[in-house]
């Protein structure tokens, strides 16, 4: 039997196989869409993440977050290193306090940084450029 774009497509969609393992799919099971689901997930070529969870999925967040560490530095001396996901409680149940500690760190010359698995370069990038301007506008009113 012939299997049609549209049937692949649906395929594709549902299993996140590529076109080529959907249209083999489709083809073993006569262009049957349920049994090339259960042909494909039998064989283990399924890339579905339609069974995670939104638990599982908020795991993965915060696992994430409890990797990445937020750290204020003072030259080379590290004053703070906490997790994001800590940061983040603390600025739901207090925004405030975050604000403050924020603005009191750049005022007093320490760096922000994020370290972590990711690629942070261009946030750390845009933290640098902030410190250099509250560190002139800091020299202007000095002067």
């Amino acid at each position: 039997m012939s299997v049609n774009l549209d049937q692949i497509d649906e395929l594709v969609k549902r299993t996140h196989v590529s076109y080529e393992v959907a249209k083999e799919a489709l083809e073993n099971c006569s262009g049957d869409m349920v049994e090339a689901i259960i042909y494909l997930e039998r064989k283990g070529k399924t890339k579905s993440n339609q069974g995670e969870s939104l638990f599982d999925k908020i795991c993965g967040i915060v696992k994430k977050g409890n990797e990445t560490k937020i750290v204020i530095s003072k030259k080379e001396d590290i004053v703070l290193s906490i997790p994001v996901t800590l940061v983040v409680i603390i600025t739901i149940i207090a925004p405030y306090v975050t604000v403050i500690a924020v603005i009191l760190a750049l005022i007093t010359g320490h760096k922000i940084r994020l370290v972590g698995k990711g690629d942070y370069e261009k946030v750390n990038h845009t933290m640098d450029k902030i410190s250099q301007v509250v560190t002139d506008a800091k020299s202007k009113i000095i002067d």
